[in-house]
């Protein structure tokens, strides 16, 4: 798994017990899924259509420097779907893991649309 962003855990991102609101954590990997979505299939009309089971394995507490990996799993038609962990950087502890996001390719109408990728690519590589 690569890890693609770190995110510095503020007091705004606290809640009521003073550890890192959940809804924050997934919205950052939200936003890092499909930002990695968008640059592999190379369109920015993209949606999460599936996220599934999350699993909450420890907290972060303010100051904590939150690590968020992905891996693809799977290239459908008009799909990819990965697996992602967020850690603590310092401890390296796993603070949640989601088995499988599915993020969808649009076209122009909105609709879902093949993106006839196979396999990861490199941005590096692109420009060859």
């Amino acid at each position: 798994m690569r890890f693609h962003t770190r995110k510095w855990v503020k007091p705004e991102d606290l809640n009521p017990n003073g550890t890192l609101f959940g809804g924050e954590l997934l919205a950052w990997i939200d936003e890092e899924v499909a930002l990695y979505t968008i640059i592999q299939l190379e369109n920015s009309k993209i949606v999460t259509k599936y996220m599934s089971e999350i699993n909450f394995m420890a907290s972060a507490r303010q100051g904590d420097i939150i690590e968020i990996g992905i891996e693809v799993i799977k290239f459908g038609r008009t799909s990819l779907t990965m697996k992602c962990e967020a850690r603590n950087k310092m401890t390296r502890e796993t603070i949640l893991t989601v088995e499988n996001i599915t993020m969808v390719n649009l076209g122009d109408d909105g609709k879902p649309k093949p993106h006839g990728k196979t396999q990861v690519e490199f941005v590096k590589d692109r420009l060859k």
